[in-house]
């Protein structure tokens, strides 16, 4: 698990510890990382399984990368199921984030789940076995005022994954990307010092959710091989109607996608025309206010 140590990441491993899984995290911050260590151990089903702690940025250096996970495959064995999680997040108007942002967004949150899965998936390939999570966001599914350089990233794990799947299915390897929802996690409360006021009016349109649902709604679908991993019915509709040309499962769920989207889709249009509205009262509330600064 990658971005183990704090937030989605680290509920996704301890639901897997609970499952009777060997798990490697890795993560930058080493005192963290040795600190959920001992967390995630209290939740230990038998005396054999262990928890490796990796300290590595997963964004800098593929060779860095590779090494480390070629090292942890050789303590605890073959790699079952890798979990993209590492990720960060920059909200502002465009105009006003730094150009290095938007480089640093996509360094983490697209080529730090790149380098991993590149690392894995000759041996998942040879062992014809493997589960790769790509954990995306709901702004990897629909672009919103505030995240310029951070939807993109998420976007870009889309293809990514839409395009490895059809590589890999024949090896039976099955590839899942996760739109978690506003998530009561450490990033999520860094993130929300800095967003702006349309941002936080159009988030507050839904409820933010707890990391530990989140993380049990992921680990179900990628052991069962789902494409897509949506929550609540927000992620279910959005899923829906961002389908597009992603794989499906099951028959049902090619059904569904074709019976709901154009009523989803109404529904969607009014949510835009809602953000729209919050997006230009804002904007008239600031003028109105910067025009009383001037006139005082």
């Amino acid at each position: 698990v990658t971005g183990g140590s704090s937030g989605i990441g680290k509920c996704i491993a301890i639901e897997c510890y609970k499952q009777g899984a060997f798990i490697t995290l890795i993560a930058r911050d080493e005192n963290k990382l040795l600190q959920t260590k001992k967390e995630i151990e209290k939740y230990s089903v038998n005396d054999k399984q262990v928890v490796l702690c990796i300290s590595v940025d997963v964004s800098k250096d593929y060779e860095q990368v590779e090494n480390v996970l070629k090292q942890a495959q050789e303590k605890l064995g073959p790699v079952d199921m890798l979990v993209n999680c590492a990720g960060t997040s920059v909200t502002g108007k465009f105009e006003d984030i730094e150009v290095n942002s938007f480089e640093r967004l996509m360094a983490v949150n697209y080529l730090g789940s790149v380098y991993p899965s590149r690392a894995v998936i000759a041996t998942m390939k040879e062992r014809r076995m493997g589960r790769i999570v790509f954990v995306s966001s709901q702004a990897g599914q629909l672009g919103l005022f505030g995240y310029t350089a951070y939807s993109p990233t998420k976007f870009a794990l889309r293809g990514l994954a839409e395009a490895l799947q059809m590589e890999v299915k024949p090896y039976n390897i099955y590839i899942t990307v996760a739109y978690p929802p506003d998530t009561d996690t450490p990033g999520f409360a860094e993130e929300s010092k800095t967003k702006p006021l349309e941002t936080k009016l159009i988030s507050e349109t839904s409820s933010v959710c707890q990391a530990e649902q989140v993380a049990r709604v992921i680990v179900k679908d990628a052991i069962q091989g789902n494409f897509n991993s949506s929550v609540g019915s927000d992620g279910y509709m959005l899923s829906i109607l961002t389908s597009g040309m992603s794989p499906v499962t099951s028959i049902t769920e090619g059904l569904q996608q074709v019976v709901c989207m154009g009523i989803f889709r109404i529904i969607g249009l009014f949510y835009l025309g809602s953000f729209d509205s919050i997006v230009r009262r804002c904007m008239m509330q600031r003028e109105k206010s910067e025009s009383t600064d001037k006139n005082e």
